[in-house]
């Protein structure tokens, strides 16, 4: 038989060495493991701390009792830069801490100072939150109706928009049905009022910088609220200024008037 190395031999006894290094003896104890609990956040603990506001009701240019029922105390409210109080609100908000939170004013410039609002029972909630939007910039509204969501006839309240905005009442109107379309027609049977459905940012532009439009009508059906509100702010920032826009208006209205006399 071949004899063994001694190279070998020492490998053989360093590898039974390591071997017997890791059997555990009779009666050892078991290596001691931390069951020490993690400190977790829960989700919606973590997204509340993560929040600048507990509830957001600057869409509001009143604020009553019942917006502030079921808050904590010591939660934080956001509300318009314009927003006033009801006696019980103004309790409600000191016997429980209360922080406010007025929303800041929107730099961007506007072109004009008033509006007059209107709508019908499918346009209620926009018309209600762009009250608060406009109050919120400083801008003088003027409400008109519809002020509940019982069904009723958008023409009419599409008429008293367009009358104030053609008497000089104030500098445009804002008229929310199910489509915009509609209100938009009845808007342009009055005198001086050139109402345009607008559906996208672009539109609202086009429609006054091209158009000269002093009325803007909204589908509350067919945009989301976030884009409404860019609608209505394209809408109020941009005015007719070239000639060559004022001229073809011009003719707009020229055409108006013959049909009328």
């Amino acid at each position: 038989m071949a004899e063994v190395s001694t190279e070998t031999r020492d490998r053989v006894r360093g590898l039974v060495r390591h071997v017997l290094a890791t059997v555990p003896t009779q009666g050892a104890e078991p290596p001691v493991v931390d069951s020490s609990p993690e400190h977790v956040v829960v989700n919606s603990i973590q997204a509340k701390l993560s929040r600048e506001w507990d509830r957001d009701e600057s869409a509001k240019s009143l604020i009553t009792e019942d917006d502030l029922r079921g808050l904590d105390e010591g939660s934080r409210v956001r509300i318009s830069a314009t927003a006033k109080f009801t006696a019980l609100a103004e309790d409600i908000v000191r016997d429980r801490k209360l922080e406010l939170i007025r929303k800041q004013p929107r730099a961007a410039v506007t072109k004009v100072r008033s509006v007059a609002l209107g709508c019908d029972h499918g346009g209620f909630s926009v018309k209600e939150h762009l009250k608060g939007y406009l109050t919120g910039m400083g801008l003088n509204v003027r409400d008109f109706g519809t002020n509940s969501e019982d069904a009723v006839d958008y023409p009419d309240f599409a008429h008293a928009v367009a009358r104030s905005v053609s008497g000089k009442q104030v500098d445009i109107g804002i008229i929310v049905d199910g489509a915009g379309i509609g209100s938009a027609m009845t808007a342009n049977k009055i005198p001086g009022v050139r109402a345009a459905a607008c559906y996208s940012v672009a539109l609202a532009k086009n429609s006054r910088e091209h158009n000269g439009a002093n009325v803007l009508t909204i589908g509350s059906g067919q945009n989301s609220l976030k884009e409404i509100e860019a609608i209505v702010d394209a809408f109020i920032a941009t005015d007719i200024s070239e000639e060559r826009h004022k001229k073809r208006v011009g003719k707009i209205d020229s055409i108006d008037r013959s049909y009328r006399s």
